[in-house]
């Protein structure tokens, strides 16, 4: 028994890590339908009255519409959190470029808690392999930085401060270059200086910054019920408007077109005047331009010192390619999706016990039907199609409604932490849930699931009966 056991599961795994990989998912759609079509054409061969079983459904319409909701539910909910993971998934996956490599100082693996000597850096970036304008490297030195924003008019009960990620910069044009990002029409880069006089002379200088628009258009809802009737965009952030920080000012000067990536919820800054503020002087990061991803490849091998014969000897640093880097960073979805398939599970073991205690309180007042059946001619895996039928046409309309609601989340905005584990590292990202096809495949599988075994034992329990003794009820 043991070894049979452990032959399905080895068939089986697969498909079921398949299944949750969020890749290909969508394949389970066609599966669903594909198992319903060839119970209805079991259906047909086999002369089994659907018509009876639909009447039944249609009689019984109260008890049918609450087994129904469980569905519902079950589905909406599943696929409204998967599609919450799909898209912080598809925001690691869409953020990096395979020719860009991040050097972090020594046994840092996130941003937050690196910090690279300056004195460092340039030779760092002088490394055979790094991409040149110019006849300079092409690197981004950044400092990745939290501050602390006073929220104008909270709602009661929820937090007064926004916590802002904020990265200096040494050149915000060679760090566009490196990140592959451009300015909305009408905006510009923040100015060498980094600062511009505020209009009032006896207040202190405004600080320029640029914004993701993700950013903007949170720190738009943050404004007071006042300033939003004078702002010119309501829903986010222009050039022009100003951003209270304490004692100082931040003044955007662009918009990034940054959607769909991380840096969609980073505000950029001057480093020589973000960081003195915050407290910050150094950098903690060194992003550089490889001249393709192969060397990238090959100058992450090099700096991490993989190789003995091979590696950077002047100081020891922590390097990544972009990719692998965010890649690293997507473990919260994974934790996520941990929760997701059990809250699943209990869920669906729930909708289970609904659907089993449904179908077994409709064979109860159906036991001298289920006689007459037999002695009509009908055999036992008759009457189970039968009502097995029943379950699944229950779960499949409740899928398909769930999935429609689920659906009703897909593009909308949403905030969580993004890291590599437990740590102060992680950073707050600004993303759209995604509940595509492939998500939808995996709600209406767990609705399809639920009624088959939620009606099988039922289905089971009346394909027993004995005709005469069932006719007697």
């Amino acid at each position: 028994m043991l070894d049979v056991l452990t032959k399905i599961l080895a068939v089986v795994a697969p498909y079921f890590l398949f299944f949750f990989t969020l890749e290909n998912a969508w394949r389970l759609i066609p599966v669903c339908f594909g198992f319903f079509g060839l119970m209805m054409l079991i259906v047909y061969y086999a002369k089994i009255p659907i018509g009876y079983n639909l009447r039944n459904l249609v009689v019984r319409y109260r008890t049918t519409l609450l087994t129904a909701v469980a569905f519902i539910l079950v589905t909406a909910v599943l696929t409204g959190l998967m599609g919450f993971i799909n898209g912080l998934r598809r925001l690691a996956q869409a953020t990096g470029n395979p020719a860009n490599v991040i050097v972090l100082s020594q046994g840092s693996t996130e941003e937050g808690i690196s910090n690279l000597p300056f004195e460092n850096m340039g030779d760092i970036a002088q490394q055979e392999g790094v991409q040149r304008v110019n006849d300079e490297p092409l690197c981004s030195r950044e400092s990745y930085l939290v501050l602390s924003l006073p929220i104008a008019e909270p709602v009661p009960g929820s937090p007064t401060r926004r916590l802002l990620q904020v990265r200096g910069l040494f050149d915000p044009v060679a760090s566009a270059q490196v990140h592959d990002f451009d300015l909305l029409s009408g905006g510009e880069w923040f100015s060498a200086a980094g600062v511009r006089p505020a209009p009032d002379p006896d207040r202190p200088p405004l600080v320029e910054v640029v914004l993701g628009q993700g950013i903007a258009r949170q720190l738009a809802g943050d404004r007071s019920a006042a300033d939003q009737k004078k702002a010119r965009n309501p829903m986010q952030l222009e050039v022009g408007d100003t951003i209270p920080l304490d004692t100082r000012e931040l003044l955007v000067t662009g918009i990034m077109k940054t959607e769909g990536t991380t840096f969609d919820s980073e505000v950029w800054a001057k480093q020589s005047v973000i960081g003195p503020l915050l407290g910050k002087s150094n950098y903690t990061t060194l992003v550089l331009r490889a001249t393709d991803a192969e060397q990238a490849l090959r100058l992450e091998n090099y700096f991490m010192g993989t190789d003995k014969n091979f590696k950077y000897e002047k100081s020891q640093v922590n390097a990544f390619t972009e990719t692998n880097y965010y890649k690293s960073q997507s473990q919260t979805s994974i934790q996520l999706l941990i929760g997701t398939i059990l809250v699943a599970a209990v869920m669906g073991f729930g909708g289970v016990m609904g659907v089993m205690n449904t179908m077994f309180a409709a064979i109860s007042q159906r036991v001298k039907d289920i006689g007459m059946l037999r002695l009509l001619g009908f055999s036992r895996w008759r009457i189970l199609v039968s009502f097995l039928t029943e379950s699944l046409l229950i779960a499949l309309l409740g899928g398909l409604v769930g999935c429609l609601l689920g659906y009703m989340c897909n593009g909308l905005q949403a905030t969580s932490i993004m890291g590599g584990g437990a740590g102060p590292g992680g950073k707050a990202v600004v993303f759209r849930v995604v509940v595509d096809w492939s998500v939808l495949g995996i709600g209406l599988t767990i609705s399809m699931l639920m009624g088959f075994v939620g009606g099988l034992i039922p289905a089971m329990s009346a394909m027993r009966f004995k005709p005469l003794v069932a006719l007697r009820g």
